[in-house]
């Protein structure tokens, strides 16, 4: 300015950069193998069903504590040296790698030969105890001595045909959705290679149950199933849900970050390190230039997911919405103008890489300490903590959602928060409108909103202190759906990912940009007198109609016809719809019974209130 530089400050243009990926950091006790895996992605052509029972499942004897060492073939040593984490390095222990088979392969070609030690993998120990029958061991949390459910491992050396028993005799979890219906996920390398067919469920003689063996100290339980390999001598995986490991998230976001388009609208930027030093990642999504929200700040909503490392449900469910709101549809144009997102793809990188199933390696579980001041043992929730503060002195943020797996329901539901002072019940809307864009898979029975004193420190409450009414956990079941066209059938990464589509589609319904419905709770407020309500009930009349099952609403742009115990119905216009309806739906109200239709641009009801 006459001739005298400007000084401003700016993001730094390189903060993160993928020219490779990097290598994820272990804690130095774990020794990793050098093998590379990787997944196809694939989608079964029809809806895998649940396992049906037939009463006649047994339940194994146990001898994993009689048997004597020869039986042993596989092994772990205690990874945790000490009692807390101390290092990293990238590729974990320096020293070589053991051989953690207990047998010669050569000698004794009918023995399964397992392994663990790559990312995400957490199998301890594995026991024969008949030609075809194995008892396993999973890992525990590390520098825990619990939280053991999550199993993802590697299987070599079998024979195709034959009916091998896998079972695992140390879970902690009293119920599981095994007792439902849900399989176990197998991978095969040579069906994927040859078929193009990758995680696929599997199993049969399912079962669920207390593991009553007299030297445990604490209740286990175990879960027991059969399975065929399809090919002999292939490279088989087997894991509790579908593997998700940081090494696929950084592989995703160097595919963002290399792509120009997005890269104008999508910021990518390390929050903080971790324990172990591997990098958090924050994305802030955004249309660039000029508001375009009539002159005001946007609102902001902050997502998050894998807090707990071992639901990688949460991590296809995030996928599914970054490809939906960093995609070229008008819809996540309008959601980019709209709002500001602040995204956390992945807070618990350290757990997801040694194949922790709740816990950090501060061994604690991070969505119970979002109100910790120790900011240098949980790094990853102290500074998202504070992004959200930060965020808060700039704008309001209309949403918080943490995306999250369950483990003992199936569908899909939302915790939300409500105090007992606050009888309005308005948090309760959108996962309501969820329902109604997912109403094969989201459950609003299911839904839960309460606060209560042993969850203060998760991510959701300590939202919702700071004042964000809208703060959810999306939780997803390890397992299926049991509602509507899906009923009795399990998820997969595809169902996953269209939940994410629909948060986003979802967030379009309940934050429309169009003032006439942005305002409509003001308008409501100001309607005091009959006159004012008559003058609004005029634009909305209802009218008998010829068929006694329908109830027809006569608006501006036609009549509707619509059940009234039904939430769908049809517009019937002398008009072309395009030129009587707003590009995504129209509103309009009868205040005196609070009559609400929401009509969508093909000209159905989608919901009716």
């Amino acid at each position: 300015d006459g001739n005298q530089p400007i000084l401003s400050l700016r993001a730094p243009l390189d903060v993160v950069t993928f020219p490779s990926i990097a290598c994820p950091r272990w804690p130095i006790e774990c020794e990793v193998i050098g093998d590379v895996i990787h997944h196809i992605e694939w989608d079964p052509p029809q809806p895998e069903p649940f396992y049906k029972y037939t009463g006649s499942e047994r339940m194994p004897l146990l001898y994993i504590f009689t048997i004597s060492c020869m039986f042993l073939v596989f092994f772990l040593a205690k990874a945790s040296k000490h009692p807390f984490f101390t290092c990293s390095r990238v590729g974990g222990s320096p020293g070589p790698i053991r051989n953690a088979t207990c047998f010669d392969i050569k000698e004794t070609d009918f023995v399964l030969e397992f392994e663990s030690r790559f990312e995400s993998g957490n199998l301890q120990r594995a026991v024969q105890v008949g030609p075809f029958d194995y008892e396993l061991t999973i890992r525990c949390d590390m520098y825990t001595k619990k939280h053991t459910q999550w199993f993802y491992f590697r299987v070599r050396n079998m024979k195709a045909g034959v009916t091998y028993r896998f079972t695992i005799v140390n879970l902690m979890k009293s119920s599981s959705l095994y007792s439902y219906g849900m399989k176990p996920l197998l991978y095969s390398e040579r069906a994927a290679k040859e078929n193009g067919v990758g995680w696929k469920r599997t199993g049969f003689n399912i079962r669920y149950y207390r593991n009553c063996n007299e030297n445990d100290t604490k209740s286990l339980y175990c879960l027991t199933w059969s399975l065929q390999f399809p090919f002999e001598s292939d490279t088989c995986f087997v894991s509790h849900c579908y593997p998700y490991t940081y090494s696929r998230l950084q592989r995703y976001l160097q595919r963002i970050s290399s792509n120009p388009n997005v890269a104008s609208y999508c910021k990518l930027r390390i929050l903080c390190y971790s324990l172990a030093g591997n990098a958090v990642y924050v994305m802030t999504v955004t249309s660039q230039g000029d508001n375009k929200c009539e002159g005001t700040n946007k609102r902001a909503v902050v997502v998050t997911a894998r807090v707990h490392p071992g639901e990688t449900n949460g991590s296809w469910m995030m996928e599914g919405f970054l490809d939906f709101l960093l995609g070229n549809s008008a819809d996540a144009q309008l959601l980019r103008d709209t709002f500001v997102f602040k995204i956390v793809p992945m807070l618990n990188p350290d757990g997801v890489i040694v194949g922790n199933y709740r816990c950090s390696l501060a061994g604690r579980d991070l969505n119970r300490n979002y109100k910790t001041t120790l900011k240098d043992a949980f790094p990853c929730v102290w500074h998202t903590h504070k992004m959200v503060e930060k965020l808060l002195t700039e704008t309001d943020v209309v949403l918080y959602c943490d995306f999250h797996g369950h483990n003992r329901k199936n569908n899909v539901f939302m915790y939300g928060c409500n105090s007992r002072s606050d009888a309005s019940m308005n948090e309760r809307i959108f996962p309501l409108m969820m329902s109604k864009n997912a109403s094969n898979k989201f459950s609003f029975k299911s839904c839960k909103f309460r606060v209560q004193k042993s969850k203060e420190g998760t991510g959701r409450i300590a939202m919702w202190r700071l004042g964000i009414q809208n703060s959810y956990t999306l939780e997803a079941t390890f397992g299926g759906s049991t509602l509507g066209d899906r009923r009795g059938t399990h998820f997969s990464t595809r169902d996953l990912k269209s939940l994410g589509f629909n948060v986003c589609d979802t967030l379009l319904d309940f934050c429309d940009p169009d003032p006439s419905k942005n305002q409509l709770k003001e308008r409501k407020k100001r309607l005091k007198s009959r006159k004012e309500r008559d003058r609004l009930r005029s634009h909305l009349k209802v009218q008998e109609s010829d068929n006694k099952d329908m109830v027809q609403f006569s608006t501006d742009t036609g009549v509707v016809l619509c059940a009234p115990q039904s939430l769908t119905g049809i517009i019937i216009s002398n008009q072309p719809l395009e030129n009587t309806l707003k590009p995504r739906h129209v509103m309009k109200e009868k205040t005196s019974d609070h009559v609400s239709i929401k009509i969508s641009r093909k000209g159905k009801v989608c919901w009716a209130i």
